[in-house]
């Protein structure tokens, strides 16, 4: 057999030898890279898959950059990008799988299903001919089945209560759209409320389109909900906050080593640069979430309120292979209009880095703001009344509402998580949709009228306790004012939609209920902004 060093040799000549006529010229890290492949396929003992090889290469590179900067497969780009897009391809339903059966929670509203005639409730049974009940079919199943190039065709037998026997329907593919205004109501005659959940390609639009409905009622006021917002598109948060700020002022700006500075002003007249302006964040506000709240704060247009801001400061720029994959590099950070980049630290790595909530929570950040310790040296000042802002891990909202557990219990947290909640909710409003939308026609009389009465907590315990989750009377007790408020607003979504739910939940909400507190008191909301 030919000697190892003997033939090392012939594989180090064979890479050399393979590099181009201008090989000098190579960076010696690419030439290095390039002989360890070729090692690689020419004498590793086993096969290897040359694909996964190289993005792992490639996300071992990245991942040492910094938390933001990684590879992405083409599988994974498609499943990233629908949600920012603001639509996908599909027959439009949303569905729960309930008791190994696929029913349908609602139709989205103007989508091929509901033109077709299918309706919350029903109970999907076949696809295309294949039985898909009783069968352990799992979510990802579904979108397989149901999600599908526009025009194309879908062959769905359902049962429906009261129907005798199957129905069937073709429903024909369409654009599905992904809303990210989840809510817009009247929180009070005089103040409206929006709730964003992402920052999408659609998202100005939406928000815009809420606010000239909600101008019917002539509101002063605005709550502009970021809570749980984790981010999205640098445009699209730049026309939000466009929409609030006066034209010409400075919304925010990026810079990087490689980048040069970039400044992003306000360019128009916006839908509401005057009126009291509260704006509610959370731990899980970040990135585009961060550039509205923190240009908000910076020019003292509006308090924020809630929590401190996840802190995502950087700047991803996407890269696309031929393939369809694609890298997100890190090329800038983003400041806010006072100076403040607001990128919490990353030096010691990507586990602690995503475990810096774990850690304000053991610190007691959620429950005290006096446990939350800033850098003077990265304290800046707001723009017009010079208040003290800081840098250096998130926004710190104006007026700090800590984590309400009053009303939390293990028994709550475990029927939750055991899905009975949802699982009980699903039973009883498809055992009575017909008498409760007969009953309830509006909102506003299901609003005043419907009661969470102890039937339905009886109903709850029973599912909790066939899912192994054992009554525990004194923190059912205790955690009953948010089981009523939470079962309610369960019965709104599936009887109307996601905003109605929001509208029956966010009453229990202390950051909400101070928010509107804050908001509609002239003289506490511009005592903070001196």
């Amino acid at each position: 057999m030919m000697g190892t060093r003997k033939l090392w040799g012939i594989v180090l000549l064979f890479a050399i030898c393979s590099m181009s006529a201008n090989a000098q010229a190579y960076d010696k890290n690419i030439q290095k890279l390039q002989l360890t492949y070729q090692l690689i396929n020419s004498l590793y003992v086993d096969s290897v898959n040359k694909d996964n090889l190289v993005e792992k290469a490639i996300a071992g590179m990245l991942k040492s950059l910094d938390p933001h900067s990684v590879y992405i497969s083409a599988d994974e780009v498609a499943a990233m990008n629908e949600p920012l897009d603001g639509s996908f391809e599909g027959v439009g339903i949303q569905f729960n799988i309930m008791n190994d059966t696929l029913m349908v929670v609602n139709p989205v509203i103007g989508g091929p299903s509901e033109k077709v005639g299918i309706r919350a409730g029903d109970r999907i049974i076949g696809i295309d001919g294949d039985n898909v009940a009783g069968i352990g079919i799992k979510n990802s199943d579904v979108f397989k089945y149901l999600r599908g190039k526009k025009g194309t065709k879908v062959n769905l037998q359902i049962i429906r209560k009261g129907a005798n026997g199957e129905l069937k329907f073709v429903v024909v593919r369409d654009k599905i759209p992904l809303h990210s205004v989840e809510s817009a109501y009247m929180a009070t005659p005089k103040t409206a409320y929006v709730k964003i959940t992402r920052f999408a390609l659609n998202t100005h639009t939406e928000f815009v389109e809420a606010l000239e409905k909600l101008e019917a009622e002539n509101y002063e006021n605005l709550i502009l909900d970021l809570r749980g917002n984790g981010g999205g598109y640098l445009k699209a948060a730049i026309e939000i906050a466009d929409e609030l700020i006066d034209k010409d002022k400075l919304l925010v700006y990026t810079e990087g080593l490689n980048s040069e500075r970039r400044n992003h002003h306000a360019r128009r007249k916006g839908k509401f640069e005057k009126g009291n302006l509260v704006v509610l964040i959370d731990e899980g506000s970040a990135s585009a979430s961060e550039i509205v709240s923190g240009a908000v704060q910076d020019w003292d247009r509006g308090l924020v309120v809630g929590r401190r801001s996840f802190g995502k400061g950087l700047v991803q720029r996407p890269f696309d292979f031929p393939d369809g994959s694609m890298i997100r590099l890190t090329i800038a950070e983003y400041y806010t209009p006072s100076g403040r980049c607001i990128q919490k630290e990353y030096k010691n790595g990507a586990d602690a880095y995503h475990n810096e909530l774990g850690e304000r929570y053991a610190h007691g950040e959620y429950y005290n703001a006096d446990s939350i310790q800033f850098d003077e040296a990265l304290k800046y000042k707001t723009k017009i009344a010079g208040r003290s802002v800081y840098g250096g891990g998130g926004i710190m909202p104006d007026i700090f509402v800590a984590a309400d557990t009053s009303t939390y219990s293990d028994y709550y947290r475990d029927l939750i998580a055991s899905g009975s909640v949802n699982r009980m909710i699903l039973n009883y409003v498809d055992n009575n949709r017909n008498k409760l939308e007969r009953r309830y026609q509006s909102y506003k009389k299901f609003e005043k009228d419907f009661e969470v009465g102890d039937d339905l907590i009886e109903k709850l315990i029973k599912e909790g306790e066939a899912a192994e989750v054992k009554l525990n009377k004194e923190e059912l007790a205790i955690s009953r004012p948010m089981v009523e408020a939470q079962l309610k607003a369960l019965v709104a979504r599936d009887l109307f939609s996601t905003s109605e739910y929001f509208q029956s939940i966010n009453h229990v909400s202390d950051a909400y209920n101070k928010a509107v507190d804050m908001v509609e008191s002239k003289r506490d909301y511009s005592q903070y902004l001196k």
